[in-house]
């Protein structure tokens, strides 16, 4: 057999090529571009696959260096924290309440299911619960932070779990979200207050990077650097001095949160957000990519079964609960079924699903000015709020 031992540079070039090879087959594959998988889903799943096949037949090994993936999904989610303003808050009303509310539940219920599954499945509750709140409201980005977390903790193959879980449910939500919000639309003959049909996949004006200097730049590192040093040296702090697991990302996006709310208001530096998104989505594609590609199907083969079975309760769960509860709540109206769909997007895969399957319904039935609001607010980061003391709860509570 052939080993191969990847350094962190030549580690960082096949995840390039790889992200770029994921993008080029979700452009060119229907299936893959109409449920919106991540292009790093695409390309790190397909390179970890081929070499597990490989693996198999005993022709080549690969050992790869990514030490620089803890950093990626710390710069990434200290942007997520950088984004949230609780000025638009204000803006969503009480629709955004009890969305985010029915959200909270449902991250709660899914790790509920986690518990008792496991106990059907005679497997470790901690395993199960990469299964729960982590990969379906939290999807690959949560799936690693959190599953490296417990990896540290003795849990082997967590993020592996985490990750087959989130594909597994990304695939569902996006398959699912659409004729849900159909059904409740024609059977209740529900009417969009806009007549008007629109494209909704938004097109907001983007400012071209090349209009950014190089003082601009680096004060927008420097602000996401110090954001994510402080933040994960109060949660280095928390878990030694009180005994509580904290990731470090948690400690990232609260430290990001407070700078933002506070510089809105002293407007003491101004925050380039085309700049930081960009950024965001740079860090995204390259902790997803790196992290995918190294995924140990070995390991994970003997789980399987149980995760497709947790996986199967959940997207069962969601489907009752959106229907008999969420949709009651949310005032039984066309706005509801919308957010519905959207629900159903990101609560078994990523907010990128929820818009997707909100765009096709409203592509035909018509605009929905509040789902439009709510959704992505709640999905994006609000519901972080929630679902991360949720998820540290059970984690502390299964140890």
């Amino acid at each position: 057999m052939i080993s191969l031992d990847l350094n962190i540079v030549a580690t960082l070039i096949l995840s390039i090529i790889l992200y770029l090879l994921g993008n080029f087959l979700t452009n060119k594959i229907y299936i893959l571009n109409r449920l919106c998988i991540p292009p790093p889903v695409v390309g790190g799943l397909s390179f970890s696959l081929i070499i597990f096949i490989l693996e198999c037949f005993k022709i080549i090994n690969i050992s790869m260096n990514t030490i620089l993936m803890p950093y990626f999904m710390s710069f990434f989610f200290t942007i997520v924290g950088l984004n949230v303003s609780f000025y638009l808050l204000k803006k969503g009303g009480k629709s955004l309440i009890i969305y985010w509310l029915l959200c909270a539940f449902l991250g709660f219920c899914q790790n509920i299911i986690t518990f008792i599954s496991s106990k059907i499945l005679n497997i470790n509750p901690l395993v199960a619960l990469m299964c729960g709140s982590i990969s379906m409201e939290g999807g690959h980005g949560y799936s690693l932070a959190f599953g490296r977390t417990l990896e540290s903790l003795g849990i082997k193959s967590a993020c592996s779990v985490g990750f087959a879980s989130a594909t597994l449910g990304l695939i569902m939500g996006g398959l699912i979200g659409g004729p849900i919000a159909k059904y409740l639309i024609e059977k209740y003959h529900l009417k969009s207050s806009n007549h008007t049909l629109k494209n909704h996949n938004l097109q907001n004006s983007k400012r071209s990077l090349l209009s950014t200097t190089d003082t601009d730049f680096f004060i927008q590192i420097l602000i996401v650097l110090l954001c994510m040093n402080i933040g994960s040296t109060l949660s280095n702090f928390i878990n030694i001095y009180f005994h509580i697991v904290i990731p470090s990302i948690v400690g990232c996006i609260f430290i990001a949160v407070i700078f933002r709310n506070i510089n809105e208001r002293t407007k003491t530096i101004k925050l380039d957000f085309p700049l930081l998104n960009f950024l965001e989505e740079l860090s995204l594609g390259m902790f997803l990519t790196m992290a995918l590609m190294s995924i140990d199907f070995f390991s994970l083969s003997s789980l399987f079964g149980p995760i497709i079975f947790i996986v199967f309760c959940q997207v069962v769960f969601i489907i009752l609960f959106a229907i008999t509860i969420a949709f009651k709540f949310l005032g039984e109206n066309y706005d509801a079924a919308v957010m519905i769909s959207g629900m159903l997007g990101h609560g078994l895969g990523a907010t990128p699903n929820a818009l997707a399957n909100m765009g096709s319904v409203t592509n035909k039935y018509g605009y929905s000015d509040n789902a439009y609001l709510v959704v992505p607010l709640v999905a994006a980061f609000l519901l972080d709020i929630f679902s991360i003391p949720c998820i540290l709860f059970f984690i502390n509570l299964l140890i």
